[in-house]
């Protein structure tokens, strides 16, 4: 149960900054490398990675980056890009 103390969702959302903001969401959306086997082909959590990161530049006023992104973004939704090889494997094909 939470504490009178704790701040609520709303007040820590006020506290933070609109990039501080961007930036939570980035991580959260990021793929681990762990997790890259089970999501690397899964457009949305891929979709999802490109567009916070681009939100990211954007907000830090750096719109060529985010352009990359959301582009990379659409491509994943539209289905015109897929996952690259992994680049543990690379170098171990017909080994």
């Amino acid at each position: 149960m939470a504490k009178t103390s704790d701040l609520s969702k709303n007040e820590l959302i006020n506290q933070l900054s609109t990039v501080e903001l961007a930036q939570a969401l980035a991580t959260r959306l990021a793929i681990a490398p762990n997790d890259w086997h089970r999501l690397k082909a899964n457009r949305n959590a891929q979709a999802s990675q490109q567009a916070a990161a681009a939100l990211v530049f954007l907000l830090k006023e750096q719109p060529e980056e985010a352009l990359v992104r959301f582009q990379q973004a659409v491509g994943w939704l539209d289905r015109s890009i897929s996952a690259p090889r992994c680049p543990t494997h690379e170098h171990h094909d017909h080994e």
